[in-house]
């Protein structure tokens, strides 16, 4: 039974899925205290941090709303744990995701214990995601599902957590927003990197990676150069420089030489893959793990919104890669630092990094 004694924590960002959440809960009659987290602030390469704005955004919807509201610097955490993290992966030639480590470290960790030392029952964020039970279930509205960027939070933090809108469209969650008159309801969505704003990723490396150009090579040969190989992903087809007839893709990377290799043969093997091993494999629930696991047929996606392809999971190669996911089709330009995730009809299990 939902009181006036439950205080919920809700991650205000300033954006409008946020907005309903806190309306929603305070509907519900939870005692609810938007929340800011203050995670970035730095100006990079002309582009300006919109942290201010941000703030000050969810500060008027907590005005509006008539609830309390705090402000959570978290930006030495941030760096340390997130940003980090991203530039090490690049380093090595990986491709990692700054959203999914953002939601393990900091909003169902350091948030909910922030939240809860300061006396919160509960958190909730606007993420399109449900829970039950402790497991995480994928949201209503398909297209909007988060469940892909949370497979690495803990079933001690889902018991913490309220998602109001995973049973909810988005085109609701705006019509909700527009009938409230929330003073954000008609603000757009935020892009590029996870709290850091419109900055594209190659200028916010170049902040703190030096690079140097090298060759882009196609079967021995050198067709062209690039200007940094961390910049490139496996699969990527646009922004290489290489022109006439058919499109390049690349297939890999020699960090050491600085070399980036490319194809224009869709059909070459190098772009396509029949199992995935894992690195750092995690399940929200203790229960599972690679021997209870072995043998038995999951779903896996390895992007958000990526196409589901069902796969048998077995022993991996090595101790850094536990866990290998047998594949019932081939997936093209698999890369490496992204997350492979696990489903179990509707509900996210867990998952890896790609190896």
């Amino acid at each position: 039974m939902k009181n006036s004694s439950q205080i919920v924590f809700v991650g205000l960002s300033g954006g409008v899925d946020s907005a309903v959440t806190a309306m929603l809960l305070k509907e519900q009659g939870y005692r609810v205290v938007g929340a800011h987290m203050k995670n970035w602030s730095k100006d990079i390469g002309g582009f300006e941090c919109p942290w201010e704005d941000d703030y000050q955004e969810a500060k008027r919807v907590a005005v509006y709303l008539g609830v309390e509201f705090v402000l959570l610097d978290f930006e030495q955490h941030y760096f340390d744990k997130v940003v980090q993290y991203m530039l090490d992966e690049f380093r090595i030639g990986r491709t990692p995701n700054p959203d999914v480590m953002c939601n393990q470290e900091i909003k169902f960790k350091l948030f909910l214990e922030a939240a809860v030392d300061r006396g919160a029952d509960l958190i909730a964020t606007g993420h399109y995601a449900r829970t039950h039970d402790g497991k995480l279930l994928r949201a209503v509205d398909d297209n909007k599902d988060q469940t892909y960027f949370l497979y690495r939070v803990t079933k001690d933090a889902l018991d913490k957590t309220l998602f109001p809108l995973g049973e909810l469209e988005k085109p609701q969650v705006r019509a909700l927003a527009t009938q409230a008159g929330l003073p954000n309801a008609n603000r757009k969505e935020s892009m590029g990197i996870c709290f850091v704003g419109k900055i594209g990723i190659k200028d916010f490396l170049s902040e703190y990676i030096d690079t140097e150009s090298g060759d882009i090579v196609e079967k021995g040969q050198v067709v062209g150069r690039h200007d940094g190989a961390i910049f490139y992903t496996i699969g990527q087809r646009h922004g290489l420089g290489l022109g006439g007839g058919m499109p390049y893709y690349v297939t890999g990377k020699d960090m050491e030489k600085n070399e980036v290799y490319v194809t224009r043969d869709l059909a070459d093997q190098s772009l396509w893959s029949e199992y995935i091993d894992l690195t750092s494999p995690h399940f929200i629930d203790s229960s599972y793990g690679p021997s209870s696991l072995e043998g038995v047929t999951l779903q896996v996606r390895t992007r958000h919104r990526a196409d589901f392809v069902d796969c048998v999971v077995a022993a991996g190669s090595s101790e850094t890669s536990p866990i290998r996911l047998n594949l019932s089709s081939e997936i093209k330009a698999l890369t490496p630092g992204q997350s492979a995730v696990l489903y179990r009809a509707d509900e996210c299990i867990g998952g890896g990094i790609i190896a």
